[in-house]
C-alpha cells in the first residue's frame, strides 16, 4: 500500500507529476531528500554560494510613477512582495537556500520612460542597492540598472556604478522599447562594460508581441516568452556580429539561456541553408555554437539532466548559480547541482560560487 509518507519518499510524486501543495508536507519532503544548510562543501572542500540571479525592488523608485508603481513592482505572482527585502527574513531565506550570497537586480520597468524619469529611477535604485550591499557585504552584491534607452547616460551610470558604488556589472532586459541589443547605439555601452570588465545580466521581459497566442492556461507569457526572448537577445549578438565586436564581453544569461542552448546547433546550419535570410557583410570569427563557450548562463533550469546537457553545450565553467528568489521557481538552487553525477567536484565547487566570485570580483 502506498501511504503518503511512502509516496513522498519513494519519489512517486515526481514521476507522477502530482504535487501536494501543503508547506509542511513540502518541508518534509524536502527534509527527507537531504537538502543542505550552510556552510556548504563539496567533498570536505568548502565553496561560497554565490545566487547571481536574486531580486530586489524600491519603493522610492516606484515613488516616482505615482498610480503605476504596484503594476510594476508588484506583478500578480506569489511572494512578490519578498522583493522589497526585509533584510532578517530575506537572510533567513538565504540561509534556509544554502546561500551565501545574492548579486541583487532589479527587471527593468523604466526602458519606455523618457530619459529624466528612467535616469532619476535608476539613480535612486543604484544608490539604495549600493547602501544595501555595504550593510552586508559579505550576503549582498548588486548588479545596476542603466536607462538603457539613453546609452550615452547608461554609460555614465555604469562607470559610477562600478567605481564609486562597488556594483558588480549591470543588468538589463532582453530588448529596448522595442531595439535590439545588436543595435549600433548600444556599442559605447557594451564597450564600456568591456573595459570595466564586468559583466551584463540579460533577464527577459517576456515578447508582449505575441500575447494573444500566449494567452490561456499555463502563464505562457512567462512560460514560453521570457526564454525566448533570451533566445533572441543572444541570437543577435552573435549573428550580428556583436559579440566579434567586444570578445570581451561578459553576458550572463538567465534562465540557463533561454532556448538557445538546447537547440544550438541548428544556428551553425542557417545560413547555409537559408542564405537569403543572412547578410554577406556580416561575417563571424567563428560558428555560432562557439560564441556560446565565452558566455555564462545560470542554472535555473530545474533538473540534472538539464545542467547536464548545458554543461555539454557550453562547457560547465560557464555556468553559475541562480535562484530568481523571491519568486518561486527554485527554492533549493543547489541541490540538482549535488544531484549532478555528471559534474566532478570541481565542477560543482565552480558552478556554486567560484565562476561567479572570479567573474564578479568577490572575495572569497
Amino acid at each position: 500500500m502506498t501511504t503518503r509518507r511512502n509516496f513522498l519518499k519513494g519519489g512517486t510524486a515526481a514521476a507522477t507529476g502530482i504535487v501536494f501543495c501543503s508547506c509542511g508536507l513540502l518541508e518534509r519532503a524536502h527534509a527527507q531528500a537531504g537538502m543542505r544548510n550552510l556552510p556548504i562543501a563539496v567533498n570536505g572542500k568548502k565553496v561560497k554560494t554565490i545566487d547571481v540571479h536574486a531580486h530586489c525592488h524600491f519603493r522610492e523608485a516606484g515613488a516616482l510613477l505615482g498610480a503605476e508603481a504596484a503594476s510594476v513592482q508588484l506583478p500578480p505572482v506569489l511572494d512578490a512582495a519578498e522583493a522589497f527585502i526585509e533584510i532578517d527574513k530575506r537572510l533567513k531565506a538565504m540561509d534556509g537556500q544554502a546561500v551565501d550570497m545574492e548579486v541583487l537586480s532589479i527587471n527593468p520597468f523604466w526602458y519606455g520612460r523618457d530619459r529624466e524619469l528612467a535616469g532619476q529611477i535608476v539613480k535612486i535604485q543604484n544608490e539604495k542597492l549600493a547602501e544595501l550591499c555595504a550593510s552586508k557585504p559579505d550576503r549582498f552584491a548588486a548588479f545596476a540598472s542603466l536607462t538603457l534607452q539613453a546609452p550615452d547616460l547608461a554609460v555614465q551610470e555604469l562607470e559610477t556604478a562600478v567605481k564609486k558604488q562597488g556594483l558588480k556589472g549591470a543588468a538589463i532586459g532582453g530588448v529596448v522599447a522595442g531595439v535590439e541589443f545588436s543595435d549600433p547605439k548600444f556599442h559605447p555601452v557594451w564597450a564600456k562594460a568591456e573595459e570595466l570588465g564586468v559583466p551584463l545580466f540579460i533577464h527577459p521581459q517576456g515578447v508582449p508581441e505575441l500575447g494573444k497566442r500566449l494567452s490561456g492556461n499555463g502563464w505562457l507569457g512567462n512560460t514560453i516568452a521570457n526564454p525566448l526572448e533570451t533566445t533572441i537577445a543572444l541570437s543577435h549578438l552573435i549573428f550580428e556580429g556583436t559579440l566579434d565586436r567586444f570578445p570581451g564581453l561578459k553576458v550572463i544569461a538567465a534562465h540557463g539561456g533561454g532556448y538557445l542552448p538546447s537547440y544550438a546547433d541548428r544556428s551553425d546550419h542557417a545560413c547555409m541553408v537559408g542564405p537569403a535570410g543572412c547578410n554577406p557583410k556580416v561575417e563571424l570569427k567563428k560558428k555560432p555554437t562557439e560564441y556560446l563557450k565565452q558566455l555564462y548562463f545560470d542554472s535555473l533550469i530545474f533538473t540534472p539532466e538539464a545542467i547536464r546537457h548545458l554543461a555539454a553545450q557550453v562547457g560547465a565553467s560557464q555556468i553559475v548559480l541562480g535562484s530568481d528568489y523571491p519568486y518561486r521557481w527554485e527554492d533549493h538552487p543547489v541541490d540538482h547541482i549535488f544531484a549532478s553525477t555528471s559534474l566532478s567536484d570541481d565542477e560543482k565547487m565552480a558552478i556554486l560560487g567560484t565562476t561567479a566570485a572570479k567573474i564578479l570580483n568577490i572575495k572569497t
